[in-house]
């Protein structure tokens, strides 16, 4: 973890929300990341998941195990909300289904000599080769206007240039295909420029008021002018690129950076320089409501991370799958606390 943000020790007893958790649901998303943690001492005694296992006993878990530590009171903390997107599309390229959704290029890299770094924006992590030396790979308006074209990348193929933006934004998605069946198509990299927030652009340039944006607002900004929608786009030069998940992994659901299954309401995406994947971390968010009115505290694992996921607390809630799932994360926008639970030494 880097240096010491969350180095403030507390108790449990203190979090608000803590004692009223369903740990049981938390620590199902935790033995996701059993693998990944790579402490088999973690986990000897836990309580078995096979059936239904007690609340008390997943609390009892996570209590004899860690202790939370809170960030200094300096870094405001931030939560937003994502989803897995659904999308139609076809494996072959028709003209309905003409957009296509490309795999990682073999070309990319993202190691290169100090003396071509030093030619080149820091900001940038991906680049190609070429005679002159490394320079930094295809812009989002470079792959539109058919950069890659040649290298017969297509994953598939789908029908909207809107849906794609926000899928790769999203970093994955569920894409139901013309033949009837579908495919779970994960993160596999990215061009390597830095992200830029679409909505931020609308807002600074006046399009649009920040309190009434929303993604359901800036998807129909973009389609209101299709030629300024793709304008704005490329406006973030970042690009993402996917694989499809195979039927057996596909059915446990979208997959984190973590390479884990991401669970609804327990799944947290975030910044790995500040908090390491896999680490249980005590969310609050005193202005979102559960289903009870009551504010919002969730002990969530973190599994995932996004270039938009910066800094020691700021963190992006798993949503689920679909329309009613992107409505939620859309609106997700508040103030929050964050603790991250650490093992006891």
């Amino acid at each position: 973890m880097s240096g010491s943000v969350y180095s403030t020790r507390t108790s449990f007893t203190a979090l608000d929300g803590w004692a009223g958790d369903d740990h049981t649901a938390a620590l199902r998303a935790f033995l996701n990341s059993k693998s990944h943690i790579g402490d088999d001492n973690l986990f000897v005694g836990a309580p078995d998941l096979g059936g239904i296992a007690e609340r008390g006993s997943a609390r009892a878990f996570f209590e004899s195990r860690f202790e939370p530590f809170a960030a200094s009171a300096d870094t405001p903390g931030y939560v937003t909300g994502y989803y897995e997107p659904e999308l139609r599309g076809s494996r072959t390229q028709t003209l309905r289904y003409s957009v296509p959704v490309y795999g990682r290029p073999a070309d990319l890299i993202t190691t290169i000599a100090e003396t071509d770094r030093a030619r080149h924006n820091e900001a940038v992590s991906g680049f190609r080769r070429t005679a002159e030396g490394a320079v930094p790979y295809y812009t989002r308006a470079e792959i539109e206007a058919g950069g890659l074209a040649a290298q017969r990348l297509e994953v598939l193929y789908t029908d909207d240039y809107v849906e794609l933006f926000f899928m790769q934004v999203q970093g994955s998605g569920l894409v139901h295909l013309d033949d009837g069946t579908s495919l779970r198509l994960t993160y596999a990299g990215k061009n390597g420029h830095p992200y830029t927030s679409i909505a931020r652009v609308l807002i600074d340039a006046g399009e649009l008021a920040a309190d009434e944006i929303d993604m359901d607002v800036v998807k129909a900004w973009l389609r209101n002018d299709p030629a300024r929608g793709r304008a704005l786009m490329q406006k973030n030069e970042s690009y993402v690129f996917f694989s499809a998940l195979s039927k057996s992994d596909a059915m446990e659901g979208p997959r984190g950076a973590e390479g884990v299954p991401l669970t609804p309401g327990r799944s947290l995406a975030v910044d790995p320089a500040y908090i390491p994947l896999g680490s249980p971390v005590f969310v609050t968010v005193p202005d979102l409501d559960d289903e009870d009115g009551a504010p919002f505290h969730s002990l969530m694992i973190a599994q995932d991370a996004g270039s938009a996921i910066q800094g020691p607390q700021r963190g992006d809630i798993f949503f689920g799958t679909g329309v009613s799932a992107g409505a939620i994360a859309g609106h997700t926008r508040f103030a929050a606390q964050f603790h991250v639970l650490m093992r006891k030494r």
